[in-house]
């Protein structure tokens, strides 16, 4: 099978790993107040990690193509902030809560990003369907 425009696939590829960054950032966002969660611990931030993969086409004399991939999502291993509220429920004797390691303003930076980035693949993927439907008109033409 011959691939008509092999970036579609690096970029839809591109297209899922921003879409998985951008939920974790949300859930970031979301419990960056949580001092007690399920396990009974603050919530500690997660981020993802990529890795580049070359995919190898179809024909040997073309070059592999990069895709980018998720390859986990990590807790965050900065530690946990301890903030001095005495009325908090969370609260241990001294006044002192743990919080989430939750920045927001690093979470909207990268969440800005992420989606110019997910802009960046859109334009591609809709640039390459516009290239594909000229290059079949040109048939239609002559």
């Amino acid at each position: 099978m011959i691939e008509f425009l092999p970036g579609i696939r690096s970029t839809t590829a591109a297209l899922q790993a921003e879409r998985v960054r951008m939920d974790v950032i949300g859930q970031n966002i979301a419990n960056a107040h949580l001092t007690r969660g399920p396990d009974g611990q603050p919530y500690v931030r997660r981020q993802v990690v990529f890795e580049t993969v070359l995919r190898q086409q179809t024909d040997p004399a073309q070059p592999p193509i990069p895709e980018v991939r998720v390859t986990r999502i990590l807790k965050d291993s900065r530690p946990l902030p301890l903030v001095y509220k005495p009325g908090h429920p969370d609260a241990d004797h001294t006044g002192m809560v743990r919080m989430p390691n939750v920045n927001i303003h690093e979470e909207m930076a990268d969440l800005i990003a992420s989606s110019r980035a997910y802009e960046a693949n859109l334009a591609v993927l809709r640039n390459a369907r516009a290239l594909a439907q000229q290059t079949l008109n040109i048939g239609k033409r002559l």
